[in-house]
């Protein structure tokens, strides 16, 4: 018995000592963010791993006086501090400005998968409960600060998306779209939210977005996979890693588009009235892989998951293959660079932050875990055409940045990105948990 233990705790020992060998030479990027991104971005063959590239930044916070450090010509301030976990923004009619305190739900225990998940979520500080709760902020003032901060709507299941229509606010819970009546200026809401559709819940990737359809009778709600390619198979992934179409006085949806990973931010384009999204690809293929994504979708349209990437490349790890739809995944229109983890998307819209930011698109880019160097952690701006598409060569340009330490330690990590009322840019920080806001600089 004593031999069997021993020679089962050499066996431990040796896979551990495998492991931090592993961990300590990881996969390191051969091109820089850059080179992966844009119209036309490089891609390296895949780099197929076992054990993952392993890159996090502990958050360290902000100290008294420290801000992120904003482009050329804008100025960055608080406009909100000491929030709980801020993910997600949305301004209302008035000028007010929803906050969804929010965080993943408690996830099943149990095996490796789980085990690394939560130490990883942990580490990069996201393993704080979900406050499960809306804030309303309001600038009565207009120096650019909020002064009023009240708790708006409590109770949901980890709160992502918000969107008016109709007279009411319809959140996206993790498990379900639901809504309450609304009127200008309310700062509480004690009405019991009403389900609109359940929504598949559990597994990765959380959040869920929803934002109102051109056609002004549906919604669209974006559901992102419960695994990294399938790895439960197909079947579990029903409804998942898809833009839905939702028919709220029917209460019912129907799938949009498919083969979309993780798409989070939504919004439509004011030049073309299509659907824009950014979407997080897939892990483990090397640091140099898969790009993240900002794309146009159509009703119809197949992005490849979990079979292909970037329009056709056949990830070789998901069995069974898909043959008959690699000539049907369409190619994203805007590569952002490998494991930016892209979730805040707003197109420039209203805002008022000089000619350099006129005609393009705000990505807020959460940050890297799968990639060595780190890469995200800022808020980028993609160039747009009178066309309404990305500028052909043009390559993502920081607005946003500092939210990493020079030892790679991490201030903050920003989500989502909206205007406000002023035209300023506000970004969701849900490490450093504030929300700043850019301006123009004075005198610009």
């Amino acid at each position: 018995m004593l031999k069997h233990v021993l020679r089962v705790g050499a066996i431990i020992l040796v896979v551990a000592i495998a492991i931090v060998a592993y961990m300590a030479w990881p996969d390191r990027a051969a091109l820089s963010v850059a080179d992966v991104a844009g119209t036309r971005p490089t891609l390296t063959e895949p780099r197929v791993q076992t054990i993952p590239t392993v890159g996090t930044a502990k958050p360290v916070g902000w100290a008294k006086g420290e801000t992120p450090t904003p482009a050329a010509g804008l100025a960055v301030k608080a406009f909100a501090t000491g929030l709980d976990h801020p993910r997600w923004l949305y301004r209302l009619p008035n000028g007010d400005v929803l906050v969804a305190e929010s965080n993943s739900p408690p996830r099943a225990s149990g095996g490796i998968q789980a085990w690394v998940m939560g130490w990883l979520f942990n580490r990069v500080g996201a393993g704080v409960p979900s406050a499960n709760r809306i804030t309303l902020l309001r600038d009565a003032d207009g120096d650019g600060v909020a002064e009023v901060k009240l708790p708006f709507l409590t109770g949901l299941n980890s709160p992502f998306g918000m969107t008016l229509f109709e007279g009411q606010l319809y959140i996206a819970d993790t498990d379900a779209l639901v809504r309450v009546p609304y009127h200008d200026g309310d700062t509480r809401i004690t009405a019991k939210p009403e389900l609109v559709v359940k929504l598949p819940g559990g597994g990765n990737h959380w959040a869920r977005n929803v934002i109102p359809a051109p056609d002004g009778r549906t919604l669209y709600v974006s559901v992102g996979s419960s695994t990294n390619i399938a790895d439960n198979g197909i079947e579990a992934e029903r409804y998942r890693a898809n833009i839905l179409q939702v028919y709220p006085k029917e209460k019912t949806y129907r799938i949009y588009a498919a083969g979309l990973r993780n798409p989070n931010g939504m919004v439509i384009n004011p030049i073309t009235g299509q659907l824009w999204t950014v979407v997080n690809e897939r892990d483990m293929l090397g640091s140099d892989l898969a790009p993240d994504y900002l794309t146009q979708v159509e009703f119809g349209d197949h992005f490849g998951w979990p079979w292909y990437y970037w329009g056709g490349y056949r990830d070789e790890r998901v069995d069974p293959a898909n043959p008959a739809l690699q000539q049907y995944s369409k190619r994203p229109d805007y590569a952002l660079g490998p494991h930016v983890a892209a979730l805040g998307l707003a197109f420039v819209g209203d805002a008022s932050l000089g000619s350099r930011w006129a005609h393009g698109a705000f990505v807020g880019e959460h940050g890297s875990w799968n990639r060595k160097p780190l890469s995200g952690y800022k808020v980028v701006y993609v160039p747009f055409g009178a066309t309404g598409f990305p500028v052909a060569g043009a390559k993502p340009v920081d607005v946003l940045t500092g939210f990493l330490t020079a030892d790679d330690k991490a201030h903050g990590r920003p989500v989502g990105v909206i205007t406000d009322k002023t035209g300023a840019l506000l970004v969701a920080d849900d490490v450093g948990n504030r929300v700043w806001r850019v301006a123009a600089a004075a005198g610009r």
